[in-house]
């Protein structure tokens, strides 16, 4: 396509967006910026957004975390039927935390498939295109009929985990997981291991086995996203109990409710890595301090959206086994 760029930002994840526009201006070697976009909440809570400039005929991508509240999946849908009426050429939806993932089958009677029903909206408020990173069910994908790119945080992580340790085993919280802990172990040098979870109701977790051999090593904990830090704090827990020595955790989304901060601040957990897909409040990373380490994926954004636009391959960016 190579038509000219515009990247707009909602109010969930803006820091990052801004990261995305200052890499390709680098990358570039020219001055980016976001483009103009003005949203308002009116007195009963209704939200108005309006283009602030002229994206008729252009390939435009919105950055929008759907995580919680859901007014921020309401202001990407707004968003997406604002630039379609303005005629842009190509609307990508650029969803670096993909709200509802959990909710992706009928697991028990009478309860929505939610993540399905976000799909049909996004596709209905004009997305041509999808971009997200670590889906939490990979099988989401099959929700769209639209092109949909599904990118790994891995990447990120590898250079900073690479000098972990020369002992290191990898585990995955539950079965779903393996296949993540299985690449981490691979491009690691390290051995894997598998934590046998329950779930009997939302939000709680109970670990009944470890797979695998941690005593006397370090181990390396690798999900999709952090929400309550109730199976984080359980496997950290177990894993000390078997002797692990040093534990890490390597978590892509920073979702943190509840009372995941004291958990995590109870815990034993060396450092946890996370990306900035969801912005972590001051407050939260105050509390945590050493305990935390956001890192950065707005590279793997930015180089996305350039090979979109020039209709290149961008198959090393969602390879998980590739670094």
């Amino acid at each position: 396509m190579d038509s000219e760029i515009k990247i707009f930002s909602g109010r969930s994840n803006r820091q990052l967006a801004e990261k995305i526009v200052g890499y390709m201006g680098r990358r570039l070697d020219v001055e980016k910026r976001l483009g103009a976009l003005e949203i308002k909440k009116f007195s009963d809570g209704e939200i108005w957004v309006k283009y602030g400039e002229n994206i008729r005929g252009n390939d435009v991508y919105l950055v929008q975390s759907t995580n919680p509240p859901a007014e921020n999946l309401m202001e990407l849908l707004i968003m997406l039927d604002a630039a379609k009426r303005a005629s842009a050429k190509r609307i990508t939806a650029i969803i670096p935390y993909f709200g509802y993932a959990r909710q992706d089958r009928k697991d028990q009677p009478r309860v929505a498939i939610t993540a399905k029903l976000v799909a049909n909206l996004i596709r209905s408020a004009g997305a041509d295109r999808v971009i997200t990173m670590d889906l939490h069910t990979p099988q989401i994908q099959g929700f769209f009929d639209i092109p949909f790119d599904h990118l790994y945080g891995s990447i990120v992580f590898y250079n900073e985990l690479k000098h972990l340790s020369n002992n290191l085993a990898v585990i995955s919280p539950d079965v779903g997981g393996i296949k993540m802990a299985r690449a981490y172990a691979n491009k690691l040098n390290a051995s894997l291991v598998v934590s046998d979870k329950r779930r009997p109701t939302a939000n709680v977790a109970e670990i009944a086995h470890i797979i695998g051999e941690v005593e006397g090593k370090d181990v390396l904990l690798v999900d999709d996203l952090i929400d309550t830090a109730g199976t984080f704090k359980g496997t950290v827990e177990s894993l000390k109990k078997r002797g692990a020595k040093r534990i890490y955790a390597s978590v892509t989304h920073p979702v943190l409710s509840g009372p995941a901060v004291e958990r995590i601040m109870d815990s034993d957990i060396e450092k946890l890595f996370v990306l900035d897909t969801i912005p972590v409040d001051e407050d939260k990373l105050a509390k945590l301090g050493n305990k935390i380490q956001v890192l950065s994926a707005s590279a793997i954004f930015a180089e996305a959206i350039l090979r979109i636009n020039k209709n290149e391959s961008i198959s090393s960016l969602f390879d998980k086994d590739k670094g």
